[in-house]
């Protein structure tokens, strides 16, 4: 087995690169992608019989050259014009209904996706259990609410 493996080492670099694919497919920040680039370029030298060595220096260079000239243009292609949010700055905008009444100039709590935040008025106003609201900013673990229109 090693022996074929040896002998068609192309193989082995067309695995590696595959592989590197399919992993890319799971993180999607164009990182791992450019492993699957040396990955192919040395299973090309290896379909033409370069050394072992080399095959693993021309990896290792197309794979650093992948990550300092593919990487940045496939990011600034693919993810151009949108601002990603993260976390929990993703929930400013969304809708929720209020499960405890804000008092005025108070707190409550939103219900928002399954979580349940503590919240209080945009206008400093009460507002009613029960009732829909959006988020308009986030200071910690606080929400700052208004009326859902």
């Amino acid at each position: 087995m090693l022996q074929y493996f040896s002998e068609n080492l192309w193989l082995v670099w067309t695995l590696i690169s595959i592989l590197c694919l399919i992993l890319e497919l799971t993180n999607g920040d164009f990182f791992i992608i450019c492993f699957s680039i040396g990955g192919l370029f040395a299973a090309v030298a290896a379909a033409i019989g370069v050394n072992g060595f080399w095959q693993i220096g021309i990896f290792a260079l197309f794979s650093l050259l992948s990550i300092f000239f593919v990487r940045p243009t496939a990011l600034r292609y693919l993810h151009r014009n949108k601002e990603r949010v993260s976390n929990a700055d993703a929930i400013i905008g969304r809708e929720g209904v209020v499960s405890e009444a804000i008092e005025a100039g108070g707190y409550g709590r939103v219900a928002i996706d399954g979580d349940d935040w503590k919240a209080l008025s945009s206008d400093g106003g009460a507002i009613e259990k029960g009732e829909k609201v959006v988020v308009k900013s986030r200071d910690s673990i606080i929400i700052t609410v208004e009326r859902y229109n």
